[in-house]
């Protein structure tokens, strides 16, 4: 596939402002994992997680590339606008791009949501759960978040899943704010976990 025009990087000094703000953004690393800033290249690996079934449920449209890319760039720009967003998860071992994790806060949330999206050859390592508490952690101690939460759709029980091995409980009561056509799963602040 040939790539558009707006996927491909502008090279010299726009590619180093580029640089430089990625840098400024926090880099968390785990035993395994770096959670890092993301960069334009990826993308193309973000695009095809949300085009297969396990993107299902990120847009109306999950195979329409020019909204999966207002999807990701959305993410991003939430870093400058609120001060936290999304990021790739490489491994530490190779650099291969194992998927991503966000702090977000989109049109229809209520709160910051910890968010999730990896790779199939990444499934049943634990890297989702390292990533996504590493994230979790750092949104509710450095970044000071008053509370997170999961919105995942009822038919995702993968996500459901991962959401409860974080130790996060279901909220009911958001879950009526939102209409009750999504579950709201809560996480737990560190207080409430010691």
């Amino acid at each position: 596939m040939i790539r558009p025009p707006h996927e491909i990087p502008t090279p010299g000094p726009a590619a180093d402002a580029a640089a430089r703000m990625q840098a400024a953004l926090p880099r968390l690393e785990t035993a395994r994992l770096i959670l890092r800033a993301p960069r334009l290249e990826d993308f193309e690996i973000y695009a095809r997680i949300g085009a297969s079934d396990r993107g299902r449920h990120l847009v109306a449209d999950n195979t329409d590339r020019a909204a999966l890319w207002l999807d990701f760039t959305q993410m991003v720009a939430t870093w400058l606008l609120r001060g936290h967003g999304v990021w790739t998860v490489e491994a530490r071992t190779d650099g291969a791009v194992l998927g991503f994790v966000l702090i977000g806060f989109e049109p229809g949330d209520h709160e910051p949501e910890l968010g999730y999206l990896f790779r199939e050859t990444a499934e049943g390592r634990g890297y989702a759960q390292e990533a996504a508490t590493a994230a979790r952690d750092h949104a509710l101690t450095a970044l000071a978040l008053p509370g997170l939460v999961s919105t995942i759709d009822p038919d995702n029980a993968r996500s459901i899943r991962l959401a409860t091995r974080l130790g996060a409980a279901r909220d009911c009561a958001a879950e009526a704010a939102h209409g009750n056509s999504i579950r709201v799963y809560r996480h737990p602040t560190p207080e409430a976990r010691t």
